[in-house]
């Protein structure tokens, strides 16, 4: 049975859902998304021992909402992991993250590997660091269109998705999804009409995405998404507070696993990247782990695999 309370992390209070006992395993959500992101595996992975804990991060849903951009940064993210660790009972922990989780999981891992028994990342590779300010890279190889840049700048994409939440997830989560068509294209944004005008709306959810998982998503973003495009606007500053780590490798046990439809890894050096992580990853358990037909939404498109693919890597570094 999921529980939920609130819990005074790092400064602020965080939601939390949790069920079970033993290792404690902390699943951390991405952009746009809440600790529900994670629904389908608590009941298998408590099942088999573990302890999880899903919070809504910063910024997101129940949980405090900094008014600062500032405080988005990856170190106050990775200073929540390791507070909610410690406020938790725990002195270490599993760390399992899907997109934005993933840069803050991985992070854990790298900045405190005395605190993480194993890494996972979904869809979003290790955080290697590059030689320029990514949104910098990022605005001169596409002209200022990629999404990152469009959520970078101030009320823009906040006042877009916030005129109709639900259609604005349901755009994003199709879209992403390996059911949409091009769902491996650059997740570009017309200059004119923004991201969202960009994308199907569909007809009917995919048959892993309910009315109700909508209703509950855009529920969780009643207080709007200036907190979660925060996190985008701290993309250049994080790479300036990394540069004491530049070429420091995760040496935590790790496991990678990506859809082949998803877009993210897609995106421009990360295929490349991709291929040298048996090298890049001292203890990397397996291979990373491709997802046919899956798209961005790996654990919810994927229940059963991603969930069981953990509770081996899990039960593995036991």
């Amino acid at each position: 049975m999921v529980e939920h309370r609130m819990i005074d992390v790092n400064g602020v209070r965080l939601h939390i859902a949790e069920e079970g006992s033993g290792p404690l395993v902390v699943l951390l959500h991405g952009f746009p998304e809440s600790w529900h992101s994670w629904r389908h595996q608590f009941a298998p992975l408590s099942g088999a021992g573990f302890r999880l804990v899903a919070p809504d991060q910063r910024g997101y849903g129940l949980s405090d909402h900094p008014a600062v951009v500032e405080a988005y940064s990856i170190l106050h993210l990775v200073g929540d992991v390791v507070g909610l660790i410690r406020a938790l009972g725990e002195e270490k922990a599993y760390v399992v993250g899907h997109d934005w989780g993933a840069p803050v999981a991985w992070h854990t891992a790298l900045l405190r590997p005395d605190m993480v028994r194993g890494v996972a990342g979904l869809s979003v590779p290790p955080p290697f660091r590059g030689w320029a300010p990514p949104l910098e890279v990022m605005e001169k190889r596409f002209d200022g269109r990629f999404y990152w840049n469009h959520f970078n700048r101030p009320g823009v994409a906040d006042a877009e998705f916030d005129r109709d939440r639900r259609t604005a997830l349901r755009k994003i989560f199709y879209a992403a999804s390996g059911d949409a068509p091009d769902a491996r294209q650059q997740p570009l944004v017309d200059p004119e009409r923004g991201w969202l005008a960009t994308m199907p709306d569909p007809e009917a959810l995919p048959e892993w995405f309910t009315e109700d998982d909508l209703d509950a998503l855009a529920e969780s973003f009643a207080q709007g998404f200036t907190g979660a495009l925060n996190w985008y606007r701290n993309i250049d500053r994080n790479w300036e507070l990394t540069a004491p780590w530049h070429g420091a490798v995760v040496t935590s046990p790790a496991l990678y696993i990506y859809g082949d439809r998803d877009p993210v890894p897609a995106f421009p050096g990360t295929p490349e990247l991709i291929e040298r992580l048996p090298d890049l990853l001292p203890r990397l358990y397996r291979k990373p782990i491709e997802l046919a037909g899956c798209g961005h939404w790996t654990q919810q498109e994927r229940p059963a695999e991603v969930s069981a693919a953990l509770i081996d890597f899990l039960t593995a570094c036991a």
